[in-house]
């Protein structure tokens, strides 16, 4: 019988089972022998003692706090919930290092889109210091759960000054969170990062390593504001998207949909419309920018006719011999004659259909952070916005069109207020999608001089829940079709970070007997059911949106998963009868693979756990699918 932990997935021990799997005889002892690994490798093993490589004090505890497992769990609150019972979206309060290793088996490959907006270390703006050994208690000391110093960095500029490692810092931080990321990323995924030149060298030094150079995308230069103040020397008005892939050979980015143009013109062959010229404007037109582009070709009344320029001087084609000829024998072009004998050839265009015009690079005039100011001012009806730079939902909506269909995750590590949730709200009103959104946002608290405290918001939590349930509403409101409105998704289950729920051994030497007796009792007393279940299917993997049964059979409450994929029992006492219930419901719901999970210290007596398994194991349940915690 498996024994559930409070651990999440260990992602060094999985890694080192995929070696096993790949090179079983590099494995000595349970070690790695290296020099058999080099000898595996051949090749490709780089044994030059001066190699490139990019380095930074802390890199490597940083890689090992990306691999230890967290300690942690997500708790469940309906209360500050939105449409808890059909919702598919989630908002996760807690240090988004803990919850992405909380993730990593119940959504590891399956996020389409990350997009996150960091701190760009300015100095004013960082808040996360991680601790190696506890995280966990570490989180409670920067959010107040617990008392005591802690390592509460504020977001003031005498930290910047304070620390002798001002970038170092931040790569400790964005490092072990980025490779984290990926593993969530699916196949073809890709992720998004708002940078700006603090730390954006570093950052695409860091990507390059984490996500492999050659899956970068593309810089997106975006013009961030307008005005300002006058600069010393040359006034900054933008900020970058670094672009990755998990893997590029398997993206496809998806643009804008443009309307296929009116075939209002008709010939023998059909019907067309009058498209682009065929002489070539701009620049690189004349003649001598490409000579063998400057050629005759036989005009309506058999003479020849040269690209000549509106000005009378010698042009060039926008094709080349063979393509334009092929175009002059099927009769698709159109020859307009200048005033002084000269002529302007146009392509006929025959097809209609719509067309993709992708995004390019720079983003400027639609996605300035003024927009994402409006846009806040506006929902919570304030002559001041209650959260500072909040990015633009038209800055992320292109990045969902370019990399989301209809029914994909989308996750932002970085919330803020939440303008990644508005987006993904926004564009499935347009085109009437179902893409999810996962947002992961630390309970930073309000500075008690901002606009935000004064509203009522003691943290930054806040303040995106509000937006996402105000958001919700505008959007689902404004959308002209009334069946998609009344199917859209504005809801949101909220989840906090804390402790797992298992009790662990705590020996008090004064009170020896009471310690053991609070040991047995298995979860903490301050926890629910549903903490604890939802901690179960955290642990094995499943979907935090799945909707959660409780049923009454027998006297026993069975809480059921996944349509009966899941099915667990934390009553006090487990017996026969328990087993009867669950074979009821297995029955019942007849789920093709299903796992069973009891409370450990429900069964009477180790006989009874035997024969209870043994009832289950003969109704089709494997061994291993029988656990208990």
């Amino acid at each position: 019988m498996k024994k559930l932990t409070g651990e999440s997935l260990n992602i060094a021990e999985e890694n080192l089972s995929a070696m096993r799997q790949l090179f079983p005889e590099a494995f000595e002892e349970g070690q790695i022998d290296f020099d058999i690994l080099r000898q595996l490798l051949g090749d490709y093993v780089d044994d030059e003692e001066e190699r490139y490589s990019f380095r930074w004090n802390g890199k490597g505890k940083s890689l090992r706090l990306s691999q230890t497992p967290s300690t942690g769990t997500l708790r469940p609150c309906k209360e500050e919930s939105k449409d808890w019972d059909t919702t598919e979206n989630l908002y996760i309060e807690g240090d988004n290092l803990e919850v992405l290793k909380l993730l990593q088996k119940s959504y590891h490959g399956r996020v389409k889109m990350i997009y996150i907006d960091p701190p760009y270390n300015t100095g004013h703006d960082f808040v996360y210091q991680d601790d190696f050994r506890d995280n966990i208690e570490n989180y409670k000391r920067i959010t107040g759960q617990v008392d005591g110093d802690g390592n509460w960095i504020s977001a003031n500029k005498e930290n910047r000054d304070s620390s002798g490692r001002f970038h170092t810092d931040w790569l400790n931080m964005m490092y072990p969170r980025l490779r984290l990321a990926r593993n969530l990323l699916a196949d073809d995924g890709v992720i998004f990062i708002s940078i700006d030149d603090n730390e954006q060298g570093n950052l695409k030094k860091i990507c390059d390593e984490v996500f492999g150079e050659g899956n970068f995308v593309a810089t997106i230069v975006r013009e961030a504001i307008r005005g300002g103040s006058v600069s010393k020397n040359i006034k900054q008005v933008h900020d970058y998207a670094l672009c990755y892939a998990k893997s590029i050979e398997d993206i496809s980015f998806g643009g804008i949909v443009q309307e296929g143009i009116a075939l209002d013109c008709e010939d023998e062959h059909g019907k067309y419309a009058r498209g682009r010229e065929l002489n070539k404007w701009g620049a690189d037109s004349r003649r001598e920018d490409s000579p063998s582009m400057y050629y005759p070709i036989p005009g309506p009344n058999g003479e020849d006719v040269f690209p000549i320029r509106n000005d009378g001087s010698e042009g060039r084609w926008r094709l080349g011999k063979e393509k334009m000829f092929a175009l002059l024998k099927a009769d698709n072009a159109i020859f307009s004659q200048r005033p002084n004998g000269t002529y302007i050839v146009y392509e006929k265009v025959r097809n209609n259909e719509n067309k993709i015009k992708q995004f390019i690079t720079l983003f400027n005039n639609d996605y300035i952070n003024a927009k994402g100011t409006e846009d806040i001012k506006k929902l919570f009806h304030a002559e001041r916005a209650n959260f500072d730079f909040s990015k633009p939902k038209e800055l992320i909506i292109p990045f969902l069109i370019m990399a989301t269909t209809y029914n994909d995750i989308i996750l932002d590590f970085f919330s803020g207020s939440a303008t990644t949730a508005h987006a993904v709200m926004q564009l499935n009103a347009e085109d009437g999608g179902n893409r999810r959104f996962i947002m992961v946002q630390l309970p930073e608290s309000t500075a008690e001089s901002s606009e935000a405290a004064k509203a009522g918001y003691a943290n930054i939590c806040e303040i995106g829940k509000e937006r996402i349930r105000r958001a919700g509403e505008k959007v689902k409101e404004e959308c002209g079709d009334a069946e998609r409105a009344e199917t859209l998704d504005i809801g949101f289950k909220v989840f906090k970070l804390d402790s797992s729920n298992l009790q662990k051994w705590n020996p008090q030497p004064e009170d020896l007997q009471g310690a053991l007796q609070a040991s047995m009792e298995n979860f903490l007393p301050d926890r629910m059911e549903l903490d604890v279940v939802y901690e179960i299917a955290l642990k094995l993997g499943l979907d935090l949106s799945y909707e959660v049964e409780e049923r009454e059979i027998h006297g026993q409450t069975i809480y059921i998963i996944g349509a009966g994929a899941l099915m667990i029992c934390l009553d006090p006492h487990i017996s026969m009868e328990t087993a009867e219930a669950l074979l009821e419901l297995h029955e019942e719901y007849e789920p093709e693979t299903w796992q069973v999970v009891c409370r450990d210290t429900g069964f009477l007596s180790d006989q009874e756990k035997t024969n209870v398994k043994e009832t289950l194991k003969s109704a089709g349940l494997d061994e291993d699918a029988f656990m208990s915690i």
